[in-house]
C-alpha cells in the first residue's frame, strides 16, 4: 500500500529537480502515480504542487525545451515555501 506523500516529500522533489538530482522526467512519473489514485484526500497546497510536477516534462514544442523552463520551476518552489509560511 502506498502512504501518500506529504508537503515535505512533495518539496523536496520540487527541489532536487531544481539542484538536478532528479530528472523532470522522473519527478513527472513520481507525481502521475499519485495524481492519478482517486482514493487519496489532497489539500489544496499538496494538490497545487504535485499537480505541477505532474507535466513539468511536457515539451514545448518543436523547438525543444520545455513548455516550463527552471526559471518557472524555481519560481514555483519559491511558491510553495511561501504558500507553506502562511
Amino acid at each position: 500500500m502506498d502512504v501518500q506523500p506529504t508537503l515535505d516529500e512533495i518539496e523536496d522533489r520540487f527541489v532536487a529537480l531544481v539542484e538536478g538530482r532528479l530528472s523532470r522526467d522522473d519527478a513527472d512519473r513520481w507525481a502521475a502515480h499519485w495524481v492519478t489514485k482517486s482514493d487519496l484526500v489532497w489539500d489544496d497546497l499538496a494538490w497545487w504542487a504535485v499537480d505541477l510536477l505532474h507535466g513539468v516534462d511536457l515539451p514545448a514544442g518543436a523547438t525543444g525545451g520545455f513548455l516550463h523552463d527552471d526559471a518557472q520551476v524555481l519560481a514555483w518552489l519559491h511558491e510553495l515555501r511561501l504558500r507553506r509560511a502562511v
